[in-house]
């Protein structure tokens, strides 16, 4: 199934809220996120899961600037910094939609939608969404709150 193309351009100031440190919980153990301030055509993060006080996986997101609208671009690895792609592949975000602290994405095979939301000052969701029939259901994936 082909993503679905929307007229809606977007640029990476809709997703300038995420700036900052996050930590949340997830799979029994801690995870931590953070985000640098877009600067030029990026914004990178990364995410650290663990469980039991060993990690389990490191995610690399990067938000890019294209000509179509922000993608993100994401990378996962194993400990030991062993990654789940190959080296010249990632999973491919493509902008679909923004309003205020919330931007919606979809992966390049049209099967996932990802919602980046800032639901206050303090928190920081990450909803994942799945086609049920004609509609999209998003459920939280992961819920984090400001570090300061």
């Amino acid at each position: 199934m082909a993503p679905t193309v929307f007229a809606q351009k977007g640029s990476l100031s809709d997703v300038a809220f995420m700036e900052g440190r996050w930590r949340g919980t997830f799979n029994g153990g801690p995870i931590d996120a953070a985000w640098a301030a877009p600067e030029g055509d990026n914004l990178p993060g990364f995410m650290r899961m663990m469980k039991d006080n060993k990690v389990t996986m490191y995610e690399m997101l990067i938000f890019e600037q294209t000509e179509q609208g922000p993608i993100v671009l994401v990378k996962h690895f194993k400990p030991g910094l062993i990654g789940s792609e190959e080296k010249d592949q990632s999973d491919r975000y493509s902008f679909i939609e923004a309003k205020k602290n919330q931007a919606l994405f979809e992966k390049s095979d049209g099967q996932v939608r990802i919602i980046y939301e800032k639901r206050s000052d303090n928190q920081l969701v990450i909803q994942r969404g799945k086609k049920e029939g004609d509609k999209w259901a998003f459920v939280d994936l992961f819920v984090f709150n400001r570090v300061k």
